[in-house]
């Protein structure tokens, strides 16, 4: 009787989170709490809290995020199986695109506020410093997948052509954490970490595609 409550009980708390899961609330919810980290760096810039080098701060920052919500994006798959709540792949999308808008703006700080659009120092540092060129190349992976975004989009290209372009995103996570790795001189821990979780994530992917085939 216990086990038959206790999967009783179970089935009504997925139901309840799918139910949550697909309300606007929870959507706008994600949405703001997405934009967290940019109102922070804007109230730290306003406080005058950024140090004595607000552009390497907000540089720094934007990346992290960048990375973050990559990272983010490649966890909604394992958890929707691990926890059996498919319907987080409602959210993906939203996360995917915010990894692209924070690696814009992490771009943007290097190409106005550091280099002062000078295309021919920014090339330049693509070439001759391997972190930026790691990092040009993550974001040159993430643009095709926040234009193809959309359901639109996944109808012009078909189900299996869409699926192996935003394979990409394994690229721009791999060329993220090797920006990162490359940019720090000394600590490297926390480029390591962010390796680390997505080794783990790679590798559950590696094995449910193999388990698949072998099945």
């Amino acid at each position: 009787m216990w086990r038959a409550y206790t999967q009783a009980w179970t089935c009504a708390s997925i139901i309840e989170v799918r139910r949550v899961l697909r309300s606007r609330w929870f959507k706008a919810g994600v949405f703001l709490a997405s934009l967290t980290p940019l109102l922070a760096l804007v109230w730290r810039a306003w406080r005058g809290e950024l140090g004595a080098n607000p552009i390497e701060a907000v540089t720094h920052s934007t990346g992290l995020w960048t990375l973050r919500f990559l990272l983010l994006t490649l966890a909604v798959t394992p958890a929707r199986f691990l926890f059996g709540i498919p319907d987080l792949i409602l959210i993906r999308r939203t996360l995917g695109l915010f990894a692209f808008f924070y690696a814009s703006l992490h771009l943007l700080t290097y190409v106005w506020l550091d280099q002062f659009f000078d295309l021919a120092a920014i090339a330049k540092d693509v070439i001759k410093r391997p972190f930026i060129t790691a990092g040009a190349v993550g974001l040159a992976a993430m643009a095709p997948l926040a234009l193809t975004s959309t359901r639109g989009w996944i109808q012009r290209l078909g189900g299996k052509r869409w699926q192996r372009l935003h394979r990409l995103v394994y690229v721009s996570a791999i060329a993220g954490v090797v920006h990162y790795l490359w940019l720090v001189k000394s600590d490297i821990r926390p480029p390591a970490l962010y390796g680390v979780i997505l080794g783990i994530l790679l590798l559950y992917r590696f094995a449910r595609a193999m388990r698949r085939r072998l099945s």
